[in-house]
């Protein structure tokens, strides 16, 4: 770290008779430098541009591994300071600077001249300046709010569904297409707790529900970005035919999970870790979420027929969802779904991602199910070649009914986390009906659904309104701990208790008030974490992207079902 005169900034810029300063960070590690830098107005007349004075900061005894920086800052009526931190700017610039003496030797204004000169600097460095920022600032509000504009959403709860939307537009790496689950690492699911993660990685899982939403609000070139980074991965599939559950977003799977033993943590929360250990896992469920996206256009005639309210003719607009199936695409998807049947009887680690033994975990065999339905659904409304689609038929159906007599529990009337674990409710199942595994009427469904919403202190998983995903006292996930309530799975939950709302309306009613209670819970931004405390506080990483997706998909179906009721 090193403090030194900063060369961006145009000399006699500003009003301050001081050497403006900034900041250097290097990490020869990481192969990274930045610098901070700043930028002082004021909008009044009579009161001066505020001073900032940088000290050195040294926590070398608390562990930190380098020195840091901090300045105390008195700002007054009208008084402004911008700070920019960037990567360094790999190429150099000229030291020559114009000046208003310069300015007025050549008899230009000095802002044209300060123009002139910035031109002549790299695009990445220009000088940085008032003007700037408020040309940065004016652009980025006119994207945004462009961007938002093309939203074909007209539903209910507007405000937040288009909160949610830009977030998830924030987490795509635009260079590759590819989507992280949240921006941060390490926040803990519990305040002084080991659940501890990394989630800066893309996902497939959380990308394919991400997609689907977008696509909802009519977002679909995120969608075919998306498309276009996970083609690349079918193409460089791992040497046993898979797929890894998770990529960097440059597409690479490696991303070793490690402890930093010198960091506190959030509020003393450890250990601190980077990376994650789980891209290795077996988990059979990412399949599923995959060609339920990539089903996405014969999805919706399926949802069509079934009165679910969808009324675009799909062969009318077949393109607007994404760009049309290759045959080399498809093979690519046919030689998935075979992979998929040779695992069928495996088990694996699912969803919650389980640190300790593998299990025939219910959540990844309805995705298995939901991979080999969509493929076989591919092939029929598109006409293409399936030449095992008896042995697809076959193995959908006998998936089905092993699931049907293996993880239902008919002493206690739900279906189980797994094959193994009978006695143990878990939320992800609410999944059920909202990828059309079963429907939201089926006395299985709806016992088991009836379950979750008792309290803990009840035998279920719902507390002020808040859904766990499991009792962690009942099943060892290998993590050890405590967590708060899951968003996600609060959200499944009011999605299938609108579902089942076209059968019974009070459970409509209930979803709705249920997912008005959880808005509360957003911060002043509409921007959700992972999990809430009992005490309602925020836990786990934020901003998290599956919880905006649920959310999304909750108001849209919320909103379908009271329009259904508001025509009888």
């Amino acid at each position: 770290m090193a403090v030194v005169d900063d060369e961006s900034i145009p000399a006699n810029f500003s009003t301050s008779n001081s050497t403006h300063k900034k900041v250097v960070f290097h990490s020869p590690k990481a192969n990274l430098s930045l610098d901070l830098r700043y930028i002082m107005e004021s909008s009044l007349d009579n009161v001066p541009e505020p001073r900032v004075e940088f000290r050195e900061l040294d926590l070398t005894e608390k562990g930190h591994l380098g020195l840091g920086i901090c300045s105390d800052l008195v700002l007054r009526e009208g008084q402004t300071v911008t700070f920019v931190l960037r990567i360094v700017p790999e190429k150099s610039v000229p030291a020559a600077q114009p000046t208003p003496e310069k300015a007025e030797e050549l008899g230009v204004p000095y802002e044209k001249l300060l123009r002139g000169v910035s031109d002549l600097r790299p695009v990445e460095d220009p000088f940085l300046t008032k003007g700037l920022l408020r040309e940065l600032l004016e652009g980025t509000n006119q994207y945004w709010n462009a961007w938002i504009r093309r939203s074909t959403y007209e539903g209910s709860w507007k405000e937040a569904v288009h909160r949610s939307a830009l977030a998830l537009k924030l987490l795509i790496f635009e260079p590759t297409g590819a989507i992280v689950a949240s921006p941060t690492f390490s926040l803990p699911e519990y305040i002084g707790g080991t659940r501890n993660w990394d989630y800066r990685a893309s996902w497939i899982r959380d990308s394919s529900f991400t997609l689907y939403a977008l696509i909802r609000l009519g977002f679909t070139h995120e969608a075919n970005a998306y498309m276009e980074f996970i083609l690349d991965r079918l193409r460089t599939k791992n040497p046993d035919g898979s797929l890894s559950i998770m990529y960097t977003i440059h597409g690479e799977n490696i991303f070793p999970e490690e402890e930093l033993t010198h960091l506190d943590g959030h509020r003393g929360s450890k250990p601190v870790r980077i990376g994650n250990g789980a891209i290795d896992h077996v988990q059979l469920d990412i399949y599923g979420e995959l060609y339920a996206l990539y089903g996405m256009i014969p999805l919706q005639e399926v949802i069509d027929t079934r009165g679910l309210g969808w009324t675009v003719s799909t062969s009318r607009k077949r393109c607007e969802y994404g760009k049309p199936l290759s045959y080399d695409t498809w093979v690519a998807v046919r030689e998935i779904v075979d992979f998929v049947i040779t695992k069928l009887h495996e088990p694996d680690l699912s969803i919650w991602e389980v640190r300790n033994r593998h299990r025939h975990f219910t959540y990844s065999k309805i995705m298995m199910w939901v991979a080999i339905d969509r493929g076989l659904r591919l092939a029929d409304k598109r006409s293409l070649p399936c030449p095992k689609r008896n042995e697809w038929l076959v193995a959908r159906d006998s998936l089905y009914e092993e699931i049907m007599h293996k993880a239902w529990n008919p002493e206690k009337q739900f279906f189980a986390q797994s094959y193994e674990d009978q006695d143990v409710l878990d939320s992800a199942l609410l999944i059920m009906p909202l990828v059309f595994f079963m429907t939201p009427s089926d006395p299985r469904f709806l016992s088991t659904l009836r379950q979750i919403l008792r309290s803990p202190e009840r035998g279920g998983l719902t507390s002020n309104g808040l859904v766990y995903r499991y009792d962690v006292n009942k099943t060892d996930d290998g993590v050890g701990g405590e967590e708060g309530t899951f968003c996600l799975c609060t959200l499944w939950c009011v999605e299938a208790l609108a579902r089942a709302g076209e059968y019974d309306k009070g459970m409509l009613t209930q979803a709705v008030a249920m997912f008005e209670d959880f808005l509360q819970y957003t911060n002043h931004l509409g921007l959700c974490t992972e999990e809430i405390s009992a005490a309602g506080e925020a836990l786990g990483n934020a901003v998290q992207g599956f919880t905006h997706v649920t959310l999304i998909s909750a108001a849209y179906n919320l909103s379908r079902m009271q329009g259904k009721f508001k025509k009888i």
